[in-house]
Formats: structure tokens, C-alpha cells, sequence
């Protein structure tokens, strides 16, 4: 039902020249990782070691499934180290890697790599890069999930298999996966097979269905084999397991004006519908976490986006899909993709609707968003063409649901009311500390104008404790001389009106383990 296009074709005429082999880590050595080590499911929930509830909260960096067989954007004039910097700045924890099987294989080599800016991934094959990138993922307390994305390079299939990649290729490759990675807690698991959908047309289904009992179609009976090969030699790994879109595996029979034989179908991957009734079967308890994709219309005018009840209509369209496993206690879910240009404002109104239906804090539903990449054809990404400039009007929607990595609790609230305003009445100041991790924290700091008249532009100072510096911050421009901070209203959002309120949040270098470390005593709406 949906194809996706990237648009990278002419960003690559400057492709790099090979060099020389440079050293990196034994694959699966561990040299940092994430706390908690491995993480298995209670119910609903994700856990690490200790039992604590984790939610993943990520992005998608894609290319290791194109011709380029590794990640987008290091044609660029930043390092891959300074992307993986960013998206952690950002509060991203967890990183969702696609690819072909073609990258895995012998002799397989990457292109598209600016080898002034990443001199040190000169010669290296797309898994040595993977490699890399896993091994300071790991430093930075990211958490990675492995995603079978195509067969080949040359697109996306409805089955696992394909004539030139039968189902043997696709289960050795995972095990050599999970072989290679083996001993590494930065990465968590596999995501099988991306976006199974329907082929043919009902009664002449040849794509992926759910529970039909076909072998060669049934994606729960397939998904059951690769996850329970790959936890023979991995059995720390989660298994993460997309649904399809029409549960028989065709597509609905459209064109005979009879209602009565339409399918319920959703998005590729999407529909877990059937996944109640027919749950998959791990040999390992509690590795299992359910993975649907969700979209808006920059993908594809799905019915429900013209309901006269829209948005109302949607709880209830993503409980029938796949909201009813978590609601149940069944199983944790983890949407693996989601995301829209926004350039039509359903779109917007669908992605405020849909992390509010993911719930907020550690206990809230998983998510890696689609994509980092800016060259993602029906939904763009978080950066724009310059692979850094940061689409704020996305991040925006998505950063009061973001847990940044590593570990750390949530801190009692502290609220510090100032005078200030261009009128009678005082700013309120609501700090939270959000989260900690060794060397840093990430705060929040949530101003109400109280004050009878709106402020244009709106500004906010406050102090930090010696030796704390703000490393990024969102929803302001930050800026910091000693230990006062002085956020200043974006562009995009200048006035404060009254009563209105400014959530802003940053990432500071540092420690500051409660609030008491932080003063508010200058902070004020104040233009």
C-alpha cells in the first residue's frame, strides 16, 4: 500500500575513493553500554536487568538498505560522530538501523562517504561502519535495534523471501547477526522483516497474512521461526515482530461495489489485528515486543483522515490495530516507524493525537521515529538538507516524550513564581528535572504568563550551578554566561500571550541530582 522514496541520487555524485583499512573494536566487544544491560519484556513493559521499566524513544537513521549500503548524510560536511552527538542531544535513546542483506554481504563495500570529514571510515565495509557506530552508540548510552529492512537493495518485498533470498539467507544472516553482537547490550534486538503487506487481489492473496496457515505467507509462522533461530545463539535479544496490512494477504476486492467483501486493511506492517488470536511463539519467555507502523497522509490518504469525526476517530482505529495488545497487558509495543512531512495540517493534528495516545513518561508506549534523514521522499526528517538544522516544528511535538539516554530518575517538581510581564500579575516558573546519566542531565522548565497582557517577544533567565554548562536546548535560543542562562523566544514562536505557557527543555554537562541545584529567582516572563 505504501512505497517510500529517497531522494539521495544526486547528493552522491561526489561518491568517496577507498583508502586504507583503519582499526576498530572486535565486533561484539563491549567498550560502553548503555545501564542496565539486556532488556526483556513484563507484560506490557520493557525492563532492563533490574527489573526498572525502560521506554525507547528513537529515530531511524536509514541507508545501510540502499545502493549506498551504509548511513545516509556522511556525504556530508559533518562527522557520523557529530550526527550521533546530536540525535542524543536531542533526547533520542535509541537508534533503528535498516538494511539489506546485500550489506551483509562478503565483500560488500559502502559509498557515499566523505572521506575528508570521516577519514576513519575510509575502507571499511558496511558492517566494520556498523561497528563503529554501534560501539559509540554504546558510549553515548544509546540502545540499537537491528531492522531487516529489504531483501536486496532494489526495494522493500511483501514476504521475507524473495526468489534471489529465500528464507535460508534471511535466518543465517540474523544469526550471524546476533552472533557478531553477541555480549554487546548496546544492541537490543531484531526487527525482522519490515513492513509485511498484501499482493494480489482477494480470493488471489500470494502476500503476508496473519494466522491464514499458509507457510509460505504467514508472517506469525515465519516471524516464529527467524525469532526463535536467532535466540538459539542470542537468547538476550528482543524479537521485534511488524504486522502486515490486510490480514489474509490480499488486497481487499475493491472493484466489485460490494462493501460486504472489503478487508480491513491497514498500513504495511501495521495491522496486528490478528495478533490477539494468533500470538507469536518465542521459546523464550518474555523477548517479544510487537512492532506496527503508523503514518499520515504525506504517505498515503488512508479513509479515516476524511472521517467527518476525524480526529476523534483515531483511539479507537489504533486500538483495533495494535493499541488493544498493549491496553491488554499482551505484549509491549514499539512503533518502529511514524512520521509525515507536516506540510498538511491533519498531519500535525494526527502526530499530537498520536504520542498523546502513546502515553507520557518511562511507562508510555516505545517509538523510533522515521527518520533522521531529510531524504526520506513522503515524510522528510528531523534535519533538514544540511544534516543539521533541526525541523523544530516536528521535534516540538515529539520532545515532551522523549527520554534521553542513559538511565536517571524523575525528580520532584519545584515551582518559583516571579513578577514580570508588560502587565499587572507574575510568571510562574515550573522546573522538572527529567533525567540523569553520569556527566549530564536533562531539565525542563515549563513558564506560564500569568500576567494580564501578552509578552512579544518572551524571554527567561535562571541560574545554574557552578560548573554546569547547557550542552542544546529546544523550544528557545539558549544562551549562558557563568551560570545564567538566558532563553530567548524562536522565531516560530515569538509571543506569550496571558495565561499562555512555554514548555522549554535543554541538556546540560554536569550534575545537578534535585532541583535545590537549580535557582529560579530570575526567571520571568519578561520582554
Amino acid at each position: 500500500m505504501r512505497q517510500r522514496r529517497s531522494i539521495f541520487g544526486a547528493l552522491l555524485a561526489a561518491a568517496v575513493a577507498v583508502g586504507g583499512v583503519v582499526a576498530i573494536a572486535t565486533a561484539g566487544q563491549v567498550t560502553a553500554a548503555p545501564a542496565g544491560g539486556y532488556l526483556h519484556t513484563a507484560g506490557n513493559r520493557i525492563v532492563d536487568s533490574t527489573g526498572a521499566t525502560v521506554r525507547l524513544t528513537g529515530i531511524n537513521w536509514f541507508g545501510m538498505e540502499t545502493d549506498n549500503k551504509t548511513f545516509h548524510g556522511l556525504w556530508s560536511n559533518r562527522t557520523w560522530k557529530q550526527q550521533l552527538d546530536q540525535m542524543t542531544s536531542l533526547g533520542y535513546n535509541t537508534l533503528r538501523v535498516p538494511f539489506s542483506n546485500d550489506a551483509l554481504k562478503p565483500g560488500a563495500t559502502a559509498s557515499g562517504v566523505n572521506d575528508f570529514v570521516n577519514p576513519d571510515l575510509v575502507g571499511l565495509s558496511p558492517l566494520q561502519i556498523l561497528d563503529k557506530v554501534v560501539d559509540y552508540a554504546g558510549q553515548k548510552g544509546m540502545r540499537i535495534i537491528l531492522d531487516r529492512h529489504r531483501p536486496t537493495s532494489a526495494g522493500q518485498s511483501a514476504l521475507w523471501y524473495t526468489s534471489t533470498v529465500p528464507e535460508s539467507t534471511w535466518i543465517d544472516d540474523w544469526k550471524m547477526l546476533a552472533r557478531r553482537y553477541a555480549g554487546n547490550t548496546t544492541v537490543i534486538g531484531a526487527d525482522l522483516h519490515n513492513e509485511p503487506h498484501a499482493e494480489g487481489t482477494n480470493p488471489n492473496a500470494t502476500g503476508a497474512c496473519w494466522g491464514c496457515g499458509v507457510v509460505e505467507r504467514d508472517w506469525r509462522l515465519a516471524a516464529e521461526r527467524a525469532g526463535n533461530a536467532i535466540l538459539s545463539v542470542q537468547p538476550n535479544w528482543l524479537i521485534f515482530v511488524e504486522g502486515v496490512s490486510c490480514p489474509s494477504g490480499g488486497l481487499s476486492n475493491v472493484w466489485d461495489n460490494d462493501p460486504s467483501n472489503d478487508e480491513d486493511c491497514g498500513w504495511w506492517g501495521g495491522n496486528l489485528s490478528k495478533a490477539g488470536e494468533f500470538p507469536v511463539r518465542l521459546n523464550v519467555a518474555n523477548r517479544l515486543v510487537y512492532s506496527p507502523h503508523e503514518y499520515a497522509t504525506s504517505v498515503f490518504e488512508q479513509k479515516w483522515f476524511n472521517a467527518p469525526d476525524y480526529p476523534a476517530n483515531l483511539p479507537a482505529i489504533w486500538d483495533k490495530y495494535w493499541g488493544y495488545l498493549y491496553k491488554s497487558g499482551t505484549a509491549p509495543l514499539m512503533m518502529g516507524e511514524f512520521g509525515s512531512t507536516l506540510a498538511n495540517p491533519k498531519d500535525k493534528i494526527w502526530l499530537e493525537n498520536l504520542m498523546a495516545y502513546t502515553g507520557t513518561g518511562v511507562d508510555g508506549m516505545s517509538f523510533t521515529y522515521w527518520s533522521w534523514n531529510p531524504n526520506s521522499g513522503d515524510t522528510g526528517g528531523i534535519v533538514g538538507d544540511d544534516w543539521t538544522t533541526v525541523n523544530q516544528a516536528k521535534q516540538s511535538i515529539l520532545q515532551p516524550y522523549l527520554i534521553p539516554p542513559t538511565g536517571g530518575g524523575t525528580t520532584p517538581t519545584t515551582t518559583t513564581t516571579t513578577s514580570g510581564g508588560n502587565g499587572s500579575g507574575a510568571c510562574k516558573a515550573v522546573w522538572r528535572q527529567d533525567n540523569a546519566w553520569q556527566g549530564g542531565f536533562q531539565g525542563s522548565l515549563t513558564v506560564t504568563n500569568s500576567a494580564t497582557g501578552a509578552v512579544n517577544p518572551w524571554k527567561v533567565v535562571f541560574t545554574l550551578p557552578a560548573g554546569v554548562t547547557v550542552a542544546s536546548g529546544w523550544n528557545g535560543t539558549f544562551s549562558q554566561s557563568g551560570t545564567t542562562v538566558t532563553v530567548t523566544a524562536p522565531s516560530y514562536s515569538p509571543s506569550l500571550g496571558a495565561g499562555a505557557s512555554v514548555a522549554l527543555g535543554f541538556t546540560a554537562n554536569g550534575t545537578a541530582s534535585t532541583p535545590s541545584g537549580v535557582t529560579l529567582g530570575g526567571a520571568a516572563c519578561t520582554a
